[in-house]
C-alpha cells in the first residue's frame, strides 16, 4: 500500500489534524488495512466501534450500542427515556474518564449506521465533553462504503424517524451535519486486477449499468453449473436459508461418519456475535471456508479449503490454494470492551468473553450479507434476487477476476438495486478532496485549537458561576465572606481571560506563517504564557484550598460538593497543564499536551491528592459480586413456555431460529419438556413412520428426503435421539 495518495492524505488529516473524516472507497481498496495500522502507530488516545456485533469483532472493537449503553430503540432528538431507560447514560468514572481524554473517535462499517444512532452518539459525547460542539468536540473518523451494506430501519421506525430525517444514512445525521468534515475516497483496488471486470463492476456500484453491461456479466452464466469436484467454487446466496439449504444438502450427500464441534465460550459474548457457528458439523470431503487469519499465514480469512480428516480432538483440511494440509486447533475470537491502565493510564482493550472454536464453516455457500470483506478465487453468484441496496455489487466484487466468477441465473436490470441518496452524497464527497492547501490550513487550525483548549478558561469560569450561585442561594448570610472573596476571583479569572484572547491573537499570528509547532518564538511565547496564568492562579487555588461549609440539609450539601469539586477538577487540570508547559524541559506539541491532560484527568498525580482521600480509596469496601448471568438457553425456554413461538423469541432476541431450537432441544433430551410441544405431531408421525420400514437403521438424509419438505434436519435429528432411531451400521 505504499506511495498511496489517498492514503496519505487520510494519514495527515488523522494524525495532524482535529478535523473529521469519513474514509470511502470501492471494496478491496485498503479501508480495513488502513485502520489496522492506525490502530498500532497512532498516538492520538481511540476507540474503534461499529454498528454490529460481527463488524466490531472484525474491526477489533466493541458495538456502538455497547460501548454507549444505548438502547435499540430509535432516537428522536430532544426526546427522552422513562423507567430503566434513563440509567442508561449513568456511566461510571471510568467510562466517563475514557470518553474525557478521548482524541479520536473510530466508527467502521458506517454505511450501516443509521443517522439517528449517531445523533445518540453526539448527545453523549456533548453530556461528557464539550456540551456546545458537536461530538463533544471529539474527531471522527467514519470508515464504509455506502454501496455496500445499507442501515436496516423497520418501517414503524422510520414513521417515527422521518419527521426528523431525510434519510436513514449517517449523513443525515443532525450532528453530523453542523460539524464540519472531509472526504477520503481511497481510488486503488487491490483485490481485482482485470480491467475489464473492474469497470464492470464500477458501472454496477455506480448505477451505470447498461445493457451492455449486463450483457457482458451475464456471459458467465451458465445453465446447471457443477463445480468440478476438488475445485474451490463457492456459491452467494441472497438469503441465508438458501445457504443453509445448500449446505445441508451437501454435507448429507458425502459419505462417512459426521462429527459436532461444540464451541467454549468464556465470561461474556453475545450469541448475536458469534463469529462461527456455535455446533460445527463435519464430514470428511466438505468444502469450508476459513473464517480467521492464522497467526502463522498458514490460512487467512476467506480461503477454501476440503475437510481432510475429522476425528473427536482434530481437524485436517487441505488448502485449495496451497494443496498444503493444515492441521487445526480451535481458534479464538475476543469480545472486547475498553478500560483505562490503572499504572499507565492508558486506554486499553479489556477482553469481557472469549469465543473458541475451529475457525471453519460450512462453504458450498454462504449469503452475500455475511461475505463482506471477503475475497474469493472462484464463486457462484445468485443475485438475480437481490432485494437491498448494493447488494449485487457487494456479491460481484468479493471475486478477484471475471473469469472465477459464475452466475447461478442470468442479472436483470431489477437486481441491480442503487440508492439515488447514496449516489448523490457519494458524488459530492468525492468532488471535495482536500487540497494540499486545505491540508495545510488544517493543521495550522489543529495547533490554534489545542493552544485555544489549553489558554481557554471558559470551563473554569463556568465552574467558578456555578460555585458562586450556590454560595448566593444557600449561603448568603453564614458565609459572606467566603461569596465575596469568590467573587472577587471570579473578576481575577474574567481579567485572565482577556490576557488570554489578546496572547491567542499573537500565537495565530506566528502560526499562520507555520503548519508545525517547531517555531522557537512560538515555544518561548507558550512557556512564558503558561507560567504567568499558573501564577496567576495561585490566590484561586489558595481559595478552594480554605473553602469550608456547613449545613443541615442534604439536599444543598449535595449540589455543593458536586460544584465544588467540579471547580477543584478544572482548577487541577488548568494549574497541571500551566505548570507542565512552563517547565524548562517541556518542548510544547500537540500531542504531548494530549497524553499530559489525559493523564492529569486520569488522576496519575495521585501523591498530590488529601490525605483522607486517599485512606478512603484504600478502605474502600470491595464491590458485591455481579449478580449471577442467567443461562441463553433458559431465557429461551421461559419465553417460549410463557407462549412465544420459536420465530418470536428468535427476532426478539435477535438470534437464528435454529439457535432458539437448539436451546428448546435441550430441555426435550433431559425430559423437562415434551417433544410434541416442540415438534408437531403430525411431523413426529411422519418421520417416526419411515423409519420404521427401515429397521436396520436409516440416515437423517434419507428421512429428509422422504417426508414433507417443511421437516427440517433439526427436527428429524432430535426425534431420531428422543425415540432412539438408529444409524445404519
Amino acid at each position: 500500500m505504499e506511495n498511496n495518495t489517498e492514503l496519505e492524505i487520510a494519514r495527515q488529516l488523522v494524525e495532524k489534524t482535529g478535523c473529521n473524516v469519513f474514509l470511502t472507497g470501492k471494496a478491496g481498496t485498503g479501508k480495513t488495512t488502513f485502520l489496522r495500522e492506525l490502530r498500532e502507530r497512532s498516538a492520538k488516545r481511540m476507540i474503534v466501534l461499529a454498528p454490529t456485533g460481527i463488524a466490531a469483532i472484525n474491526a477489533g472493537g466493541v458495538t456502538i450500542h455497547s460501548f454507549f449503553q444505548l438502547p435499540l430503540s430509535p432516537y428522536i432528538p430532544g426526546a427522552t427515556f422513562s423507567g430503566r431507560e434513563q440509567k442508561r447514560y449513568q456511566f461510571g468514572k471510568v467510562k466517563r474518564n475514557i470518553i474525557k481524554t478521548l482524541d479520536l473517535l473510530v466508527i467502521d462499517e458506517i454505511s450501516m449506521v443509521r443517522a439517528d444512532l449517531l445523533d445518540a452518539v453526539d448527545a453523549v459525547m456533548r453530556r461528557y465533553r464539550v456540551h456546545h460542539q458537536p461530538f463533544g468536540g471529539v474527531q471522527l473518523l467514519l470508515i464504509g462504503d455506502l454501496h455496500q451494506l445499507a442501515p436496516v430501519v423497520k418501517d414503524d421506525e422510520w414513521e417515527m424517524m422521518k419527521q426528523y430525517y431525510d434519510t436513514p444514512y449517517f449523513f443525515s445525521s443532525r450532528a453530523l451535519m453542523s460539524a464540519q468534515y472531509q472526504s477520503i475516497e481511497l481510488k486503488h483496488v487491490y483485490r481485482q486486477q482485470d480491467s475489464t471486470f473492474l469497470e464492470l463492476l464500477n458501472k454496477i456500484r455506480e448505477n451505470r449499468a447498461d445493457d451492455v453491461t449486463l450483457e457482458a456479466l451475464n456471459r458467465r452464466f451458465i445453465a446447471g453449473f457443477t463445480p468440478p469436484r476438488g475445485s474451490d467454487y463457492i456459491r452467494l446466496t441472497t438469503h441465508n436459508y438458501q445457504a443453509q439449504r445448500i449446505n445441508d444438502r451437501e454435507l448429507e450427500l458425502l459419505p462417512g461418519k459426521a462429527f459436532s464441534y461444540r464451541a467454549e465460550v468464556e465470561g461474556t459474548f453475545p450469541e448475536s456475535s458469534y463469529p462461527a457457528d456455535e455446533a460445527l458439523t463435519l464430514k470428511e470431503g466438505a468444502q469450508v471456508m476459513f473464517i480467521k487469519n492464522d497467526t502463522d499465514k498458514r490460512y487467512y480469512n476467506g480461503m477454501i479449503g476440503e475437510v481432510a480428516y475429522t476425528g473427536r480432538d482434530s481437524i485436517k483440511v487441505k488448502s485449495k490454494d496451497t494443496g498444503e494440509t493444515i492441521e487445526l486447533e480451535p481458534a479464538e475470537w475476543a469480545n472486547a470492551k475498553y478500560t483505562l491502565n490503572s499504572k499507565t493510564k492508558e486506554i486499553e482493550e479489556t477482553v469481557e468473553g472469549v469465543f473458541r472454536q475451529y475457525p471453519l464453516r460450512l462453504a458450498w455457500a454462504i449469503t452475500i450479507h455475511k461475505s463482506q470483506g471477503l475475497t474469493f478465487e472462484h464463486a457462484i453468484i445468485d443475485a438475480s434476487h437481490s432485494f437491498a441496496h448494493g447488494q449485487t455489487y457487494v456479491a460481484l466484487s468479493r471475486c478477484k477476476s471475471l473469469e472465477g466468477m459464475v452466475l447461478g441465473a442470468p442479472l436483470n436490470r431489477s437486481a441491480v438495486i442503487n440508492d439515488t441518496t447514496v449516489e448523490e452524497f457519494t458524488r459530492q464527497a468525492g468532488a471535495n478532496r482536500p487540497s494540499a492547501e486545505t491540508i495545510t490550513a488544517l493543521e495550522r487550525a489543529y495547533i490554534v485549537q489545542i493552544l485555544d483548549e489549553l489558554f481557554g478558561l471558559d470551563m473554569l469560569g463556568q465552574a467558578m458561576e456555578m460555585m458562586i450561585r450556590t454560595l448566593t442561594e444557600h449561603f448568603y448570610n453564614k458565609y459572606h465572606t467566603l461569596l465575596t472573596d469568590y467573587t472577587n476571583a471570579q473578576r481575577a479569572v474574567t481579567a485572565m481571560k482577556e490576557v488570554a484572547e489578546k496572547f491567542g491573537a499573537q500565537y495565530r499570528s506566528i502560526i499562520s506563517t507555520d503548519n508545525t509547532t517547531s517555531d522557537s518564538l512560538l515555544q518561548e511565547r507558550i512557556h512564558k504564557a503558561a507560567g504567568y496564568f499558573a501564577t496567576q492562579l495561585d490566590a484561586l487555588k489558595k481559595l478552594y484550598a480554605k473553602t469550608r461549609v456547613e449545613t443541615g440539609n442534604k439536599m444543598v450539601r449535595a449540589q455543593f460538593d458536586e460544584r465544588h469539586a467540579l471547580l477543584g477538577d478544572e482548577l487541577t487540570l488548568k494549574t497541571k497543564l500551566f505548570e507542565y508547559e512552563s517547565r524548562p524541559d517541556t518542548r510544547f506539541s500537540t500531542g504531548d499536551y494530549l497524553r499530559r491532560k489525559a493523564m492529569i484527568v486520569l488522576g496519575e498525580e495521585t501523591q498530590e491528592q488529601p490525605r483522607d482521600t486517599r485512606r478512603r480509596k484504600t478502605t474502600k469496601t470491595s464491590k458485591p459480586p455481579k449478580e449471577q448471568k442467567i443461562p441463553s438457553h433458559k431465557i429461551s425456554h421461559d419465553m417460549f413456555t410463557s407462549g412465544m413461538s420459536i420465530e418470536r423469541i428468535a427476532t426478539e432476541r435477535r438470534l437464528a431460529p435454529g439457535t432458539v431450537f437448539g436451546h428448546l432441544a435441550l430441555y426435550v433430551e433431559n425430559g423437562s419438556l415434551p417433544i410434541d410441544q416442540l415438534i408437531s405431531q403430525d411431523h413426529i408421525d411422519a418421520i417416526r413412520n419411515f423409519a420404521r420400514t427401515h429397521p436396520q437403521g436409516v440416515t437423517t438424509h434419507e428421512i429428509k428426503e422422504a417426508v414433507p419438505a417443511d421437516i427440517t434436519y433439526s427436527e428429524i435429528m432430535l426425534v431420531k435421539k428422543t425415540y432412539d432411531i438408529k444409524e445404519p451400521e
